[in-house]
């Protein structure tokens, strides 16, 4: 996702001051092309123009006021859920003594100036301030985005759920129907091999329900439960059904994890899903381990399949990439990854490859304990 634009409105400034004469020095010291001035010659005024304009970046308060202080100025903003994240930079002649300094910033000061004013601190200070109510402001835009994001995946992955779940229960029926079917109950083989579609057909059924429930509840009230990695990994190694020439190995006994189910799940379903499809071996084979952290697990999915180029190794995460090799480009649309560095990333970690090519490739990722 690209960074926001800077914003094109100006960096707004109130000056409050109950000398006119002080309240026109600040503004012609601070004047640069881009900023705004708001002027205030009291506390209650200071307060209205707060209220009144939605973007002010900064205040410049002096603390000797008549009627309201400067103290008592920031003691309402700060008390404001609206207000209370404006950064105020005290302006005062009072004694630099400790007390004074302590007071301010226990009121919400960030930071204090000195009377009489030195002109390039001033407005190195305001130069920063200036800066960092931008970063803030796109750090917010950000956020906005990809929760826009978030919300229209969770509406697709809805969409397409819902519409996978009535064509698969008819195909589960027509399942039972074979099952009892004189001839395949006759037919071991047959049997056997309706049986295995049958589980998966059923295995699908269970995640796509999985998955409407995901798509409809919100990021925080989500299923906790535990989970037996080691049972999740062999379930998900039989009903992906490798070809014969394909081998699944589990090389340590998973631990048992409370954590979102279906999430876990996806990554894995996912890294195995590729490492099956796109093993070129004669003998292949998938290797599947972790190691334990101290306040996560790394798991890896590793493989002796075609292996992936230094140049896509970062881009196969991203939307819409993939990678050099042609095969995977015909079958691959880009989305897989991208959504699995959402899911691992949003769990707290971060999912990797390291791979040389035609030797084969290891994913890993991070799942926080």
């Amino acid at each position: 996702m690209n960074i926001p634009p800077i914003p094109q409105h100006d960096f707004t400034i109130l000056l409050v001051d109950d000398r006119p004469e002080n309240l026109l020095s600040l503004e012609e010291i601070l004047l640069k092309q881009g900023r705004k001035f708001i002027t205030a010659q009291s506390g209650n005024e200071a307060l209205k123009h707060v209220l009144k304009h939605e973007h002010i970046g900064l205040i410049m308060l002096d603390v000797q006021m008549p009627e309201m202080d400067g103290f008592e100025v920031a003691r309402i903003l700060k008390s404001n859920p609206r207000t209370k994240d404006i950064s105020i930079i005290f302006v005062t002649a009072l004694s630099r003594e400790e007390q004074y300094v302590l007071k301010g910033f226990a009121e919400g000061a960030v930071d204090y100036l000195q009377k009489p004013l030195d002109i390039n601190v001033v407005r190195a200070k305001v130069n920063v301030f200036e800066q960092l109510y931008f970063n803030q402001y796109r750090l917010k835009t950000a956020l906005a985005e990809l929760d826009r994001i978030n919300k229209q995946l969770e509406k697709f992955v809805y969409i397409v759920s819902h519409d996978l779940k009535s064509p698969l229960s008819s195909v589960i029926m027509m399942l039972e129907l074979i099952k009892s079917d004189p001839y395949v109950r006759a037919n071991e083989e047959v049997k056997e091999n309706i049986d295995m579609v049958y589980q998966a057909s059923d295995r699908l059924s269970e995640m796509i329900m999985a998955l409407l429930e995901y798509s409809t509840t919100s990021l925080s009230q989500q299923t906790i439960e535990e989970v037996d990695v080691h049972e999740l990994v062999q379930q998900l190694s039989a009903l992906l059904f490798p070809p014969k020439h394909i081998q699944i190995q589990l090389l340590n006994q998973f631990p048992v994890v409370m954590t979102k189910k279906v999430k876990l799940e996806q990554v894995f379903q996912n890294l195995l899903s590729n490492a099956i499809k796109y093993n070129d071996k004669p003998q292949g084979l998938i290797q599947i381990g972790y190691t334990e952290k101290d306040i996560l697990y790394e798991f890896f999915v590793k493989d002796n399949g075609p292996g992936i180029a230094e140049e896509d190794k970062n881009r196969i995460f991203k939307l819409f990439e993939t990678t050099s090799n042609i095969s995977q480009r015909d079958n691959s649309t880009g989305i897989g990854l991208n959504l699995l560095k959402i899911i691992v990333e949003e769990q707290g970690g971060k999912i990797w490859v390291e791979s040389t090519q035609g030797e084969g490739s290891v994913f890993y990722f991070q799942w926080m304990k």
